[in-house]
């Protein structure tokens, strides 16, 4: 009996990429580079101006639907970082947020959009402010591109629901981090 190969020719298209990089930039905050005093939270021993910096990000993937932005610290000695800012259900025409965007009104922010309790207890942007004579601390701002219009959370929702919610929906997130460290 005579067996007979058969090769078989797949053809994958290739899917070119976005037009561009998702980017994110910032007038206040250099990438790795110390945050100013006016970032700096004003309490638990820190006397900075708590103004959220302003953030521009470009080219999301496409698709998307909305926009969350978040501030993170992962060297807080707590075990599990430190979330300073969380704002979600940006509208997708959204490209920016303005410095003190994160004040506790949310006057600055588009219409719909909501900022989540951070870990100093509230909503709003809470600036940098690490333990006295810890090394400097990473502050990492992500803006999340989300395949959704919005996210069903609250002003009282945990930064960690919000974070899982996130992570469930994202299309793509781009990163900018800011150092800061006491004596």
């Amino acid at each position: 009996m005579r067996r007979i190969a058969f090769a078989v020719l797949a053809v994958v298209p290739v899917l070119a990429p976005d037009a561009g990089a998702f980017t994110l930039e910032s007038t206040e905050v250099r990438h790795s580079g110390r945050m100013a005093e006016a970032q700096v939270y004003n309490g638990f021993g820190c006397n900075g101006g708590n103004v959220s910096p302003s953030l521009t990000w470009r080219d999301p993937p496409s698709g998307t639907k909305s926009f969350a932005v978040t501030m993170y610290d992962p060297d807080a000695p707590t075990g599990s970082g430190w979330w300073h800012w969380v704002v979600f259900n940006i509208p997708p025409s959204t490209t920016s947020l303005p410095a003190g965007a994160g004040d506790a009104s949310g006057a600055k922010l588009p219409q719909g959009a909501i900022q989540g309790r951070t870990d100093f207890g509230s909503p709003g942007y809470g600036g940098p402010c690490p333990p006295q004579g810890d090394r400097p601390h990473r502050y990492v701002f992500t803006v999340h591109a989300l395949k959704v219009d919005r996210i069903d959370a609250d002003a009282n929702a945990s930064a960690a629901m919000v974070g899982f919610m996130l992570n469930a929906n994202r299309l793509g997130k781009v990163t900018l981090t800011g150092t800061y460290g006491r004596k």
